[in-house]
């Protein structure tokens, strides 16, 4: 690469890196009027991109907006000292935010406690203290099917990566897996657990396809993996001595369950044993959270809508979406809990934690990494939503303006804009470039409990305890 020869002391020595420090060639001299443009040709040249990508840059987490010379000055960067610029790939495409309600669907007796998208963003389903899971048309925007034949709350639901099939547990233990095309049940209750679920997450598609086992996790202590071909049990994880609150089937093939009894357990997923224990957090688990999560959940399908036509095609394009999505890092996980603090972990490097992540005053209730794994979101009790660095750990910034506690968040489908859902009634989008409130959705009647973005990114959905359900557009 040649650079324009400058006089003496205009020209700032730079370290390109990747997001988890590894250098891009040696430091070299950049001319002072080198702005984000001409370092994203310089990193395009450099990594030999046949298509240009767009890129972000970023010196101590800061996103680089301006040139270096204006970044030294402002930030009294010494010449001698060697610049350290952290390069991010963007997404090519950008997701508008929402802003507007679109439709408020009634349906629901009770409260709306858990709303998730197909993975290729076409259908939407909720589940209900009334004891069913509804399915709606989003092209209509009404009801499709009424999904009845649990006994108790639906606490959690599930799409397969495949979008085939869609689980919902509930606060009997009971499992049932529905066909979404017609939404009848398939096949009878799964029954097992003792007490109710907690959580539940399907084995990626990259590793099987179609899509046959799922696992649940329980108050009653145990995690389960289910077979939907069999229709049953075929596995139980058992080891923690109080409720199992989370559960996540990651990318390599292991799961994860969080417990009240403040450990995380890693499992291999043929015979069910125990390969190693997270331990660091001093009270309950809730929240877990995967780094490769937004790929495993829409496997195949992404902003393009493509659908496929075979089980082997749709393996193959999640697996090289998953590859991409996690370059040559391990996958990361983070933890909440009701100690106020999260742990990083690698869990494949080392059972000790990356990073303590310490700053909310109230428990953490969930957890979620941004789509290409650059961030860390969580929401917590203490009416805040905080922004981390997902290779580091470390603080970003603080979201406030949400004057309960907040329940849940999720991304958009770019890693732009982080949406959360609150006790307070509203739903927030921040805008994670600037850092700041992007939209404020007001208009439930009462507390959020639920929110989904879909992975088309067209659409935002949100439940709670006033029984319907809002859709939010662009």
């Amino acid at each position: 690469m040649t650079m324009e020869v400058e006089p003496e002391g205009k020209n700032v020595m730079c370290l390109l890196t990747d997001p988890e420090g590894t250098p891009l060639g040696n430091s070299v001299y950049l001319p002072q009027n080198t702005g984000p443009q001409h370092l994203q040709q310089i990193v395009n040249q450099l990594l030999n991109n046949e298509e240009k990508l767009p890129y972000a840059f970023y010196i101590s987490d800061q996103e680089l907006l301006e040139s270096l010379g204006k970044y030294s000055e402002k930030n009294k960067i010494s010449v001698e000292k060697v610049l350290k610029i952290v390069y991010q790939p963007q997404a090519i495409f950008r997701i508008r935010p929402v802003h507007r309600c679109s439709a408020t669907i009634a349906g629901h007796n009770e409260a709306v406690l858990s709303v998730a998208f197909s993975p290729d963003g076409r259908q939407l389903a909720s589940g209900s203290g009334d004891t069913t899971v509804r399915l709606w048309d989003l092209g209509t925007q009404t009801p499709l099917f009424t999904c009845t034949g649990h006994k108790n709350w639906v606490l959690c639901i599930a799409w397969s990566p495949d979008g085939k099939h869609l689980v919902s547990g509930s606060k009997a233990g009971e499992l049932q897996c529905w066909d979404p095309q017609t939404g009848k049940p398939s096949g009878n209750p799964l029954i097992g657990h003792k007490k109710w679920i907690t959580g539940i997450s399907w084995e990626p598609v990259h590793l099987n396809s179609p899509c046959r086992r799922f696992v649940s996790a329980s108050k009653d202590g145990d995690a389960r993996i289910w077979d939907v071909t069999l229709r049953k049990s075929v596995i139980c994880l058992s080891g923690h001595t109080l409720a199992v609150t989370c559960v996540k089937w990651g990318g390599d093939g292991v799961i994860y369950t969080g417990s009240q009894d403040c450990t995380i357990k890693v499992w291999e997923t043929t015979q069910g044993k125990l390969i190693r224990e997270l331990k660091g957090h001093g009270h309950w688990v809730n929240s877990l959270a995967l780094s490769t999560e937004y790929v495993l959940r829409t496997g195949a399908f992404d902003h393009t809508c493509k659908q496929y036509s075979s089980p082997e095609e749709i393996k193959k394009v999640a697996l090289e979406r998953y590859n991409k999505m996690k370059g040559n890092a391990p996958e990361r996980l983070v933890s909440g809990s009701d100690d106020f603090t999260m742990f990083l972990w690698e869990p494949f490097v080392s059972k000790h934690p990356k990073t303590r992540m310490t700053g909310h005053q109230q428990l953490v209730n969930h957890v979620y990494f941004s789509p290409d794994g650059q961030w860390i979101a969580s929401a917590s009790f203490d009416r805040s939503v905080k922004l981390w660095n997902g290779t580091t750990g470390k603080f970003v910034a603080a979201f406030r303006g949400h004057v309960g506690p907040v329940y849940q968040i999720s991304w958009s489908a770019d890693s732009r804009l982080l949406l959360s859902g609150s006790k307070d009634s509203t739903l927030k989008v921040w805008d994670i470039r600037t850092r700041k409130l992007k939209q404020d959705l007001p208009g439930h009647a009462d507390e959020v409990y639920a929110v989904d973005w879909s992975p088309d990114g067209e659409k935002v959905v949100s439940g709670g305890k006033d029984r319907v359900l809002k859709l939010w557009m662009g």
